[in-house]
């Protein structure tokens, strides 16, 4: 199955690019809505359009109208984690990827999930280490 992977607006250019760039098909907030408008819109689109929403607003997940939207819309979000700087980030996210996709096989939207790169302890024992994925809503 061929996924369709959308970026949120907080993960920039360079988070998308680099995704794309190892093979992923992706979508950029930018390129789809302006920039004032709302997450639900966006979360609708995922949802209705059948993405993998990504984005690295944690918050998110407390924000009952998006919350909300995600569940009514039956969207697949994954939340990256981390304070890197975001080709960082995306390189984590690519080197997950065979997590990412495993986890999507077991599990049917909506829910918000957490991508955790992989610790410094496990990167200094392993320079390819993959991160986690692991459910966050509903538990």
């Amino acid at each position: 199955m061929s996924r369709v992977y959308f970026t949120d607006r907080d993960l920039g250019k360079q988070f998308p690019a680099i995704l794309a760039s190892a093979g992923l098909h992706v979508e950029r907030h930018h390129d789809l809505f302006s920039p004032g408008g709302s997450d639900e819109q966006w979360l609708k689109y995922c949802g209705t359009q059948g993405r993998i929403a990504i984005t690295h607003d944690q918050r998110i997940r407390h924000k009952i109208n998006e919350r909300e939207a995600v569940m009514r819309d039956r969207v697949a979000l994954l939340v990256v984690i981390g304070k890197l700087p975001y080709p960082e980030l995306a390189k984590h996210f690519v080197a997950t990827l065979p997590k990412i996709e495993a986890f999507l096989d077991e599990h049917t939207p909506p829910f918000i999930a957490k991508v955790y790169r992989p610790s410094p302890a496990e990167l200094a024992r392993n320079p390819s280490a993959r991160g986690e994925v692991v459910l966050w809503y509903p538990m």
